[in-house]
């Protein structure tokens, strides 16, 4: 028990906590800039099964905020290099990678089992896919996002907590991220320790407890604000992601990216758009169930707020990727 001495240390840990944790499943969607640092510290911590989801491989471009890898690692799946990293770093736990795009379909699978479900994928679509799954099986979730020097952590759902649609039931008209606006890499350390930290403090049965809670950093400006939603409402008219393999020939399909970003439809009979475009279709969209596609989830959800105001409710959204 050498490895784990300073943290049993503490009092809100000592052996009982260190068993909580050892008998703990983890499940860690994302394993870039916000990932790394939460698998680190859940292995470090000796959490007892982990496992890592993520579909893309390591480049270059990652290196500087994601230190489980290393050059020998570029081009490997991000999942399978993490495992190899933490199985090192901690043979005592078990580490498991799934090299696949977490997705309304895989998610239930995903999760399976977890005690805590930890969003570091940052991502609309994930988010709130795995938002609302952990709102019916009332599992345990924790999210961050960053760019920039900023960004937030919070919990959410599990059996007394509001789930992210209650925090944000709207997404901004655009976004930029990560690619396009830049990141800071201790930033993103930062927020992603903190996952970690109110993964555990969930785990430990800490109070006051993380779900529910939300805490804000500016790390260019040295701030850090918090707040509480444990009483949010939940949105009535909220939009809920689905997959691919949810059309059905009766849907109304419209698909929202540019002849730039694809060649092709997502499906046969789709019809292609732009957001300001659908009002054409809101006839068609009152009288079928309609999914609206594009590559984030975004426009999907703006697009799917005209349709709203237009006076159509049955409507689906899809983040292709």
């Amino acid at each position: 028990m050498s490895r784990y001495a300073r943290q049993m240390a503490l009092p809100e840990i000592g052996a009982d906590g260190q068993a909580l944790l050892a008998s703990a499943r983890i499940v860690v969607v994302g394993a870039g800039g916000l990932g790394c640092p939460v698998l680190s510290y859940l292995a470090g911590a000796g959490v007892g099964s982990i496992k890592a989801v993520d579909p893309d491989v390591v480049e270059a471009s990652n290196l500087h905020r994601q230190p489980l890898y290393s050059m020998a690692d570029i081009g490997k799946p991000k999942a399978e290099a993490a495992r190899r990293a933490l199985a090192g770093y901690n043979p005592e736990i078990q580490i498991l990678a799934e090299v696949q795009r977490l997705d309304p379909a895989n998610a239930a699978s995903v999760c399976n089992g977890a005690d805590i479900v930890i969003d570091a994928a940052d991502s609309f679509a994930v988010t709130y896919t795995l938002s609302d799954h952990c709102r019916t099986s009332r599992q345990a979730f924790v999210s961050a996002s960053v760019l920039g020097f900023a960004g937030y952590a919070g919990g959410f759902c599990g059996s007394r907590a509001p789930s992210v649609s209650a925090v944000f039931p709207d997404l901004p008209v655009t976004a930029a991220n990560c690619a396009t606006a830049g990141v800071s890499g201790p930033a993103v350390g930062i927020l992603g320790s903190l996952l970690a930290q109110m993964a555990l403090n969930c785990l430990l049965g800490l109070e006051p407890s993380p779900l529910g809670r939300m805490v804000s950093l500016d790390l260019r400006r040295l701030t850090t604000s918090w707040f509480s939603f444990a009483d949010a409402p939940e949105p009535e008219h909220g939009f809920r992601f689905a997959s691919v393999q949810d059309i059905t020939d009766a849907d109304l399909v419209i698909d929202l990216r540019g002849g730039d970003e694809t060649s092709g439809l997502v499906s046969t009979g789709a019809h292609r758009s732009t957001v300001d475009g659908v009002d054409a279709l809101a006839g068609q969209a009152r009288n079928h169930r309609t999914i609206l596609c594009c590559r984030s989830g975004l426009r999907a959800w703006n697009a799917g707020l005209r349709l709203q105001q237009a006076g159509c409710s049955d409507i689906l959204l899809i983040a292709l990727g």
